[in-house]
């Protein structure tokens, strides 16, 4: 059975690896010229997916590309003294399990660990897809696929095919998150500086393998800015002005758009989609119901989409219909529930308020100062909170020869 993937992010090498190890004849098609490069940003991978990782072979790769980071200084606009907090207490509070990569680099040990098994096309993507399997690519030749799976992030072409235009099957959900490349002038080690106000926080960051640093900007906007996604120019100017002023320090930072360094600028969207399969194609990760980047665990989310897919088509001996239908009903609650997630995380990480900024900063200093265990127990109780990912389960799915 031949599976075509769109896609060589997360999600893509992921499902491929799975669905070689079940048997089948897996290509996967990317437009990049090769893996992305692209200075990427810390994702985090919370029980679930470290359990699939592990189960891959490559979990200590992915341990050894940790970024390291455990502390951060917090500056709040307007206040005089910084705030210390503890981010490896933080992080056990939220996870028994869990590890913060680069995007790039986990996404090359995903690609490692099976690209000797799959025949992987970079520098295409398809133009057009029939009911029968057919598809046509931007360069290689058509070809016939008994499945195909968009696994192509947010903006995904293969949705755009089968689904049509994004705007009836999103909703902004209130924020935007700019990511930029930057020397590491602070000499960061294992620490992250942030700083934090009522609508606004930037961060800069680095990981222990690392020779440069990360600024992450998130801002709130109650509607949707003017820009076009391709206009560079006019998403370095909207971040500007939505920094303007903050602190000296940012300022430094914003001097880096003045380079031609890597840099990312999109709005937090939630696809809200019922369903994300149609005939033979489906959607996985972002793709098919992204909770919101950086608010949502859509990298864990995609991790264990990715996986489940794979194990339900193999179930089901090929069967794609029956096989969709599982593995919306696996994954359906988890997705609700990660969306209701990431909005309630988009307003908290984001505060509106200057009062909502020291509550924030509050949270952060009590979470550092208390016992690990006794904040990771008070965690526990809230599963569809801040443990929500952890509360995920992993089916076990047997690796057999597929039709």
């Amino acid at each position: 059975m031949r599976i075509l993937v769109s896609g060589a992010s997360i999600a893509g090498p992921v499902l491929a690896y799975w669905l070689t190890r079940h048997g089948f004849d897996v290509t996967v098609v990317e437009r990049a010229p090769a893996l992305r490069k692209t200075g990427g940003h810390a994702v985090d991978l919370f029980r679930p997916a470290m359990d699939i990782t592990e189960r891959m072979g490559v979990l200590p790769r992915v341990e050894a590309r940790a970024t390291g980071t455990t502390r951060m200084t917090v500056h709040r606009e307007g206040a005089h003294r910084p705030i210390r907090v503890d981010l490896a207490k933080v992080f056990q509070a939220t996870s028994d399990r869990h590890v913060e990569v680069m995007r790039d680099d986990l996404s090359e040990i995903y690609y490692d660990a099976g690209r000797e098994d799959v025949e992987y096309l970079f520098g295409d993507s398809i133009t057009a897809l029939s009911p029968d399997g057919e598809v046509t690519f931007e360069h290689a030749r058509p070809r016939r696929f008994d499945v195909v799976v968009g696994a192509d992030g947010l903006h995904s072409n293969v949705r755009r095919l089968v689904f049509g235009e994004e705007a009836g099957l999103t909703t902004f959900i209130g924020a935007y998150l700019a990511v930029l490349s930057l020397p590491d002038t602070l000499g960061l080690d294992g620490e992250a500086v942030t700083h934090l106000g009522a609508g606004r926080t930037a961060s800069l960051y680095s990981a222990r393998h690392m020779s440069d640093a990360r600024a992450v900007f998130l801002f709130r906007r109650a509607e949707q800015l003017d820009y076009h996604p391709r206009d560079v120019p006019r998403q370095k100017e909207l971040l500007r002005e939505a920094f303007a002023g903050m602190h000296p320090q940012v300022d430094a930072w914003l001097a880096g758009l003045e380079g031609t360094g890597p840099f990312y600028f999109d709005s937090i969207t939630q696809l809200g989609m019922d369903t994300w399969s149609r005939g033979r194609v489906t959607l996985v990760g972002d793709a098919g119901y992204c909770p919101g980047p950086a608010v949502g665990g859509s990298t864990s989310l995609a991790v264990l989409g990715a996986y489940v897919l794979a194990g339900e088509l193999a179930a089901a001996n090929g069967d794609h219909e029956r096989a969709f239908a599982a593995y919306e009903r696996e994954m359906g609650e988890l997705v609700r529930r990660s969306r209701a997630f990431a909005t309630g995380a988009a307003r908290g990480l984001i505060p509106a308020s200057r009062a909502g900024v020291w509550a924030l900063a509050r949270v952060g200093q009590l979470v550092s100062a208390l016992p690990a265990g006794v904040t990771r127990a008070i965690a526990k109780l809230n599963t569809g909170g801040v443990r929500m990912h952890d509360a995920m389960r992993v089916k076990d799915y047997a690796v057999q020869a597929a039709v």
